[in-house]
């Protein structure tokens, strides 16, 4: 049975691959459970990368290779003509980057397996037991496993939510949506194409292999999930959403799901977390799925790290749940809202939805609110500029603040030198700003001043960073 010194991540989709990742490079022992067997699966459901979640992918080093891979969009067109501007959001990455999950996945795994991340699949797990020391992990073709911590980032039907015994409440939104993998014969107007006439709704969008993603709904077509789906029934939808079926063919794939909204009451039961969709789940709408999850895995990565490693007391991981909670009920009723509106039919309700296009239309502060939230560039986690998201600031030798958080570590960002040669987990540069700055490793804000003295600034550290030339030990 192994040790109790690293994690177990259970689940090999985006959210745990970043996290498995992340641990790994901080050196920290990772074991990656799956279910499946090897391989990416190219039955996806999240299509985009928004803004928030590229900066935290420019972190590691990782988002110029996917924008290669993946085709910008800045424009997000809604529902009465209403469509966001994302061209002046104040980011390197000024646009949603349209782009298959299993593109993600694969550049995800082979940064968590190059770092040293053990994976394990055909593995399911069964049953979890823990104690003062670690979790002990069990399950059907995997021997006995024993971490300091487990993550479940193992989806809707997660096996580790229900082993800690957290219930998942909440209620499916939209049923029978269908999905359909197909070639087109005519191009779309737009990368993605979107339409809804109140009693349907389609999106079109491509996969760059000549395949097209169709997601579609209709009032009348409300069936179970495993009821039979024909090209037929894909078509029709979309004929009535978008006006045209774009000479749909060629299906290599078809299925039918429901949306559900859901939320486990807390992210933490005692040594295990859960994240991404075992912790939250919620309508497509707005595409913020996959990039909840990765955002909650850079919330977590840093803090299992530097509680293990000695740099951090254990209270600092009550601090993942009271962060990363209110986020996603957040996203709950965000997406939740956009879903109703665009499936909305009645009188009133389609009164209410052109009423708010017509502010949204008018209202730049409310556009750009909206936005800002959408593309997660509007979370933060503390009063004040405490706990808000640091801008990808310039910094000397062409370089900028994304990179220096490449290492992993906390920035420190000072008007005059400093020596921190007995603080190996934190990296300093001098700017030109008014304040200094200590940036977490995900990238927040986790303290400012201006001016500070030398002993305001060591206490600070000591609070953030944590001591110098501190022993290594497990918790």
């Amino acid at each position: 049975m192994a040790g109790t010194n690293g994690v177990v991540v259970v689940g090999s989709g985006p959210t745990g691959l970043l996290l498995a990742g992340d641990l790994a490079e901080a050196g920290v022992p990772v074991t990656v459970l799956e279910k499946r067997p090897p391989g990416i699966s190219n039955l996806t459901r999240a299509f985009a990368l928004h803004a928030r979640t590229l900066e935290q992918l420019d972190m590691r080093g990782l988002a110029d290779e996917l924008e290669s891979l993946g085709h910008p969009m800045t424009r997000l067109r809604l529902f009465d003509g209403l469509s966001l501007d994302l061209s002046g959001l104040p980011t390197r990455f000024p646009h949603v980057l349209v782009i298959p999950q299993y593109e993600v996945e694969r550049v995800l795994e082979r940064r968590a397996r190059e770092a040293g991340a053990e994976f394990r699949y055909e593995a399911e797990v069964t049953s979890l037991t823990q104690d003062a020391s670690g979790v002990t992990v069990l399950g059907r073709g995997m021997e006995p496993l024993r971490a300091a911590y487990v993550v479940g980032t193992d989806g809707m039907r997660s096996a580790v939510r229900e082993a800690v015994g957290l219930p998942f409440p909440g209620r499916s939104v939209i049923r029978s949506v269908v999905l359909a993998d197909v070639r087109l014969s005519e191009d779309p107007p737009d990368l993605l194409t979107a339409g809804t006439t109140g009693d349907a709704f389609a999106l079109l969008i491509p996969f760059g292999d000549g395949y097209h993603r169709v997601v579609g709904w209709h009032r009348s077509h409300d069936v179970p999930d495993d009821a039979p789906l024909d090209l037929a029934e894909i078509r029709d939808i979309v004929r009535t959403a978008l006006g045209r079926d774009y000479g749909m063919r060629d299906p290599r794939w078809l299925s039918r799901f429901h949306a559900d909204e859901r939320q486990a009451p807390a992210y933490r039961v005692g040594r295990v977390f859960l994240a991404g969709d075992a912790a939250h789940v919620h309508s497509p709408a707005g595409g913020q799925g996959m990039n909840t999850g990765l955002q909650d895995a850079a919330n977590l990565s840093w803090k299992l790290a530097a509680v293990l490693q000695g740099r951090a007391a254990p209270p600092l991981l009550d601090t993942y749940d009271t962060e990363r909670h209110p986020v996603g009920r957040t996203v709950l009723r965000s997406s939740g809202a956009l879903i109703r509106l665009a499936m909305a039919h009645r009188p009133w309700t389609k009164a209410l939805r052109s009423a708010l296009t017509t502010l949204a239309t008018n209202l730049p502060a409310l556009r750009r609110r909206a936005l800002h939230q959408v593309t997660g560039l509007a979370y933060s986690y503390g009063p004040g500029l405490t706990g808000k998201r640091a801008p990808d600031i310039p910094l000397p030798n062409n370089t900028r603040l994304h990179e220096a958080l490449r290492t992993g570590n906390f920035v420190l960002l000072t008007q005059t030198s400093y020596e921190n040669a007995d603080r190996p987990h934190l990296t300093t540069a001098q700017w030109s700003g008014p304040t200094t700055l200590l940036i977490r490793p995900d990238g927040y804000i986790a303290w400012t001043a201006k001016s500070p003295s030398p002993t305001s600034l060591e206490a600070a550290l000591l609070t953030h960073a944590g001591p110098p030339d501190h022993p290594t030990r497990t918790s």
